[in-house]
């Protein structure tokens, strides 16, 4: 039946190795079970219904990408999109989490028919390469900041608006000593390192006194607080809709660089580029944030460390279903999950933030038109405390600054457009 459902014999496999690939692949991203309750919970949310909608949303989309794309990759709620949602969209802008899971819920339902309408190709080559990295860029950066503020390495300032924290108190010198122990885990290929590093530096806190120590396992708390609880109608005012289009962007964005990263090192694209069922796997994605949206959590997305499943030889979507099913197990640790402080959780979001501003080796800084507006679109998100307003500015910036160098003949009309339509928003924000 496996051999039937998978083709594990023409991707070159067997189930030993695909069972152990998932295995891998959980290992790198079960983070997400203790990263995602922490942020989404700053907006009023019950922690516990998001971490069985955690569990839940990784589940449904890894097992749905598995089945429909046959492809070795695991999805979860994004990092990046979670805190997008919570201190942006929720806690900066005072919308609701009901409205903002709406929003999550439309931006899926428009990838979903750009999916199927196969627009998705067009606007990712309407968007140059730079800026996707700079979008990436931006939001490695705000992670960092929400890092450093819940480590409390550095704390609100009335003149300066940061400053240097307490660095005499346990918290912030245990979340820097996990911070390097990930970091040092990671180089070293050590499998699941960001998962030992949050644990090590929970263990600490327990033995030290400082946060305590809540139980192992037990069964799933419920989920009716978040289930079905989205406000599609509130996520349809007008204020909202840069909202909408930035959680579309960063998903898409985030998706395709995934999957293309993923396939190549798992020898699934073709030598001109084309990635076969490139389609089905982002019909997955986006049935999957539709699916999560409705259980309660942010966007789901495509995991990136689904290559370490693939380095461990996973090559088809036996891998995928592995994690759906280790993600399901996990539903009974929910008393760990709310055992983990926010000061261990902070290592793990700084480390993501590191992974996610390697995109600016790419950009040619030689070239002043480009490199201005991709420091623009980087700094502007952790200064605004706004991925959607990071988007925005990239997006004026890049548009303003090509035209009046003379290169306008690089601009697509796609980026063109939304640099206007961003413009008459900034204008208007209300």
């Amino acid at each position: 039946m496996l051999e039937r459902l998978f083709q594990l014999q023409a991707h070159n496999t067997n189930v030993r190795t695909e069972i152990l690939a998932g295995v891998t692949t959980f290992l790198t991203m079960a983070y997400i079970l203790f990263v995602n309750p922490a942020i989404l919970g700053e907006t009023g949310m019950d922690k516990g219904a998001v971490f069985v909608a955690t569990c839940l949303a990784a589940a449904i989309g890894s097992a749905t990408m598995g089945l429909i794309a046959n492809y070795p990759i695991a999805l979860a709620p994004g990092m990046g999109l979670n805190a997008f949602f919570t201190y942006t969209v929720v806690l900066h802008m005072g919308h609701t989490w009901q409205v903002a899971l709406g929003a999550v819920f439309l931006s899926a339902v428009m990838f979903f028919i750009l999916s199927i309408l196969r627009i998705r190709e067009w606007i990712i080559n309407s968007i140059p390469l730079e800026l996707r990295s700079a979008i990436a860029a931006g939001i490695g950066l705000f992670l960092a900041l929400i890092a450093l503020q819940k480590a409390g390495v550095v704390a609100a300032h009335p003149v300066t608006m940061l400053t240097i924290g307490d660095l005499t108190r346990p918290e912030p010198i245990l979340a820097v000593l996990g911070f390097f122990l990930i970091v040092a885990l990671e180089a070293r290929r050590v499998t699941g390192a960001v998962l030992i590093g949050i644990l090590a530096v929970t263990l600490l806190g327990i033995l030290l006194g400082i946060s305590e120590f809540g139980g192992l396992v037990s069964m799933p708390p419920s989920l009716a607080p978040t289930f079905l609880q989205l406000d599609i109608m509130g996520a349809l005012e007008i204020g909202l809709i840069t909202v909408i289009f930035a959680f579309l962007f960063v998903d898409l964005f985030d998706n395709s660089g995934t999957l293309i990263a993923v396939a190549k090192k798992a020898g699934l694209m073709r030598a001109d580029g084309y990635m076969p069922k490139m389609g089905r796997a982002l019909i997955a994605d986006s049935t999957a944030a539709m699916g999560g949206s409705l259980l309660g959590t942010s966007t789901t997305t495509s995991y990136i460390e689904s290559a370490a499943g693939v380095s461990a030889g996973g090559r088809t979507g036996l891998t995928a279903i592995v994690v759906a099913v280790l993600f399901l197990l996990a539903l009974f640790l929910s008393p760990l999950a709310s055992s983990i402080p926010a000061f261990a959780t902070a290592p793990a979001l700084f480390f993501v933030a590191v992974l996610m501003a390697s995109g600016l080796a790419e950009i040619d800084w030689s070239d002043l038109t480009t490199a201005a507006p991709v420091l623009v679109t980087t700094l502007a998100m952790p200064f605004t405390y706004s991925i959607a307003d990071g988007i925005a500015f990239g997006f004026i910036a890049w548009a303003a600054i090509k035209t009046l160098a003379g290169r306008w003949k690089e601009l697509s009309p796609a980026l063109v457009i939304l640099a206007i339509l961003f413009v008459i928003k900034m204008g208007f924000p209300h």
